[in-house]
């Protein structure tokens, strides 16, 4: 298995379980913009961490983005 394998069956599983915990969330068509919400932050994450390399941590790349 690929990272980019594990990552695409890490999103599908949180969109899944956001949707289950929070209900509420799902629109009528089915949507959830909350849900899309948390998946565009892990995508940057996931960026910032190979972006960075695994020598340096994502929460150390976040707060140099912040800064």
């Amino acid at each position: 298995m690929t990272i980019s394998n594990s990552i695409a069956e890490l999103r599908q599983q949180i969109r899944h379980d956001l949707r289950v915990q929070h209900p509420e969330w799902v629109e009528p068509n089915g949507g959830c913009p909350k849900c899309d919400s948390y998946e565009s932050r892990l995508a940057e994450l996931f960026e910032n961490f190979t972006r960075t390399g695994s020598g340096e941590s994502i929460a150390a790349a976040h707060v140099l983005e912040q800064a």
